[in-house]
């Protein structure tokens, strides 16, 4: 079996453990999300499924999958660019922990890193003094990535 029907069918486990259902419609936006490999709009996920997958799925529909895909912790909504990414781990169970997504500003391409434990429980230190409460534990970093460095540094 191939790695994406691999993530499908470990998505579609999670989501019945969880008491859910992962529907035709839900595993077609999984399947985009999965096959692009950057983060994307779910403006843009209507027109992939449109023209790489062949379905057609109004935008507000999309924009359901892509909650109830996060509600699962099978994609991550990338907060300063309202773009989505797939979870790194498609059984992704980290939801009480902080994530750090590093996003290539050129390529779009997301990285996910699990925090070092000493670094969280710093970085969870000095967020409980402020009085400040996280509600969406993750941290994005932009950048550039290797690979769209390489290309700048040959052109």
């Amino acid at each position: 079996m191939n790695p994406l029907n691999n993530a499908i069918d470990h998505a579609e486990k999670h989501c019945r453990e969880n008491g859910k259902r992962l529907t035709k419609k839900r595993k077609i936006v999984l399947r985009a999300l999965l096959q692009t490999k950057k983060a994307i709009s779910a403006y843009e996920l209507v027109d992939y499924c449109e023209k790489q997958l062949n379905e057609v799925i109004p935008a507000m529909s999309v924009y359901r999958i892509l909650d109830f895909l996060q509600g699962q912790g099978l994609a991550h909504k990338l907060g300063l660019s309202n773009k989505y990414v797939v979870c790194s781990d498609i059984i992704c169970d980290n939801k009480n922990e902080y994530l750090q997504l590093l996003i290539c500003d050129s390529c779009q391409r997301v990285e996910e890193v699990n925090i070092d434990a000493q670094a969280l429980k710093t970085l969870q230190t000095s967020i409980e003094k402020t009085g400040f409460h996280p509600r969406k534990p993750q941290i994005e970093i932009n950048g550039i990535c290797s690979r769209c460095l390489s290309a700048e540094a040959d052109g």
